[in-house]
């Protein structure tokens, strides 16, 4: 079996590699860890998240892309070519086309950028695609048709908001508000309120058990272990879910008024359709608890969360890589 094509969504906080008839292959952290002398790739993904916050002086663990876009060329480099090789396996007769989805508000540059990398690291044909348009794909939203969809794609470094009709997006908005920030908001509040120090994963463990968007009837509460800011011992606490609540506020309310944005810039006919259909919630932050009930109650729509809502980028570079015809009209870049 020879893999012609590959559909990668190059997320901020996690790359996932769809192949045509196989389905997704590979769903890992985009985290890399190199050696600081000699710049050597020391892991790639799963290995180097394991590596987060306990490195020594001679290794930097790094997240490559920052709120969607590159922000180390080289780095990011070497961790497509490792996704890859991975995908193809031991055998490589020839090298593969790779299709890529980036944030919408992605700039010139930002695109040039991603395409020459993914060249570089072995692609034959490089595709750059628009997140909303293949999350929508991904969801199985008929986006061809006459009739408005809305979709939010809520990632780990950007949300991106697209009425989509025709094949393409009507009005849109992207803002660099996504799961990395949630967990940043969290780890500044327990260390506000509680005063203690914890990592960036640890953070995510909180949001992941009992983070909500809205105020929970039934709490829920964890146990969290980190170093007290006072003595630098390590101490125990337990954060409830309404602290996260409370924590990611403003990240919300920046998510909600991005949101009413691409409403308000929605054509009439357009906005009826959005009105009877509802918006549709993808990527892996959509998963937080009551974030669809938040966004129908501030903006009157009706909201629903996409089946495997973390893998809709992915199936949709998959759909559109098979159907390069069809999708020919919402490529970005191609080279």
């Amino acid at each position: 079996m020879f893999i012609k094509k590959i559909g990668i969504d190059l997320g901020t906080t996690n790359v996932r590699v769809y192949v045509p008839k196989r389905g997704i292959i590979i769903y890992e952290p985009s985290v890399v860890a190199i050696s600081k002398g000699d710049r050597k790739v020391m892991a790639v993904g799963n290995p180097a998240k394991d590596m987060l916050g306990r490195t020594p002086e001679t290794i930097i663990a790094t997240r490559p892309l920052k709120d969607g876009v590159i922000a180390d060329y080289r780095t990011t480099e070497a961790m497509l070519r490792y996704f890859i090789n991975k995908a193809l396996g031991g055998v490589r007769l020839f090298r593969p086309e790779v299709m890529v989805a980036v944030p919408g508000g992605i700039n010139s540059t930002e695109r040039r950028a991603v395409i020459d990398a993914t060249i570089a690291a072995g692609a034959r044909a490089a595709y750059i695609i628009k997140e909303p348009i293949v999350a929508a794909i991904g969801a199985d939203i008929p986006i061809g048709s006459a009739s408005g969809s809305m979709i939010i794609e809520i990632g780990g470094g950007t949300s991106e908001i697209a009425v989509l009709s025709l094949g393409g997006i009507v009005s849109s908005g992207s803002v660099r508000i996504g799961g990395n920030k949630f967990d940043a908001a969290i780890q500044e509040y327990v260390r506000r309120k509680y005063g203690l120090a914890v990592g960036e994963r640890t953070a995510e463990d909180i949001k992941i058990e009992v983070g909500s968007a809205l105020f929970l009837d039934k709490k829920m509460a964890m146990e969290v272990r980190g170093r007290d800011m006072v003595t630098g011992l390590p101490r125990i606490v337990t954060v409830a879910s309404d602290d996260v609540t409370e924590a990611i506020q403003h990240e919300l309310e920046g998510l909600v008024t991005a949101v009413k944005d691409v409403l308000h810039k929605t054509p009439p006919e357009l906005s009826a359709d959005v009105m009877d259909k509802g918006m549709i919630l993808s990527g892996g932050s959509a998963q937080l608890r009551n974030l669809d009930q938040l966004i129908a109650d501030a903006t009157g729509v009706p909201c629903y969360v996409a089946e495997e809502p973390a893998l809709c980028v992915a199936k949709g570079t998959g759909v559109a890589l098979e159907n390069l015809e069809a999708y020919k009209r919402s490529l970005l870049a191609t080279r």
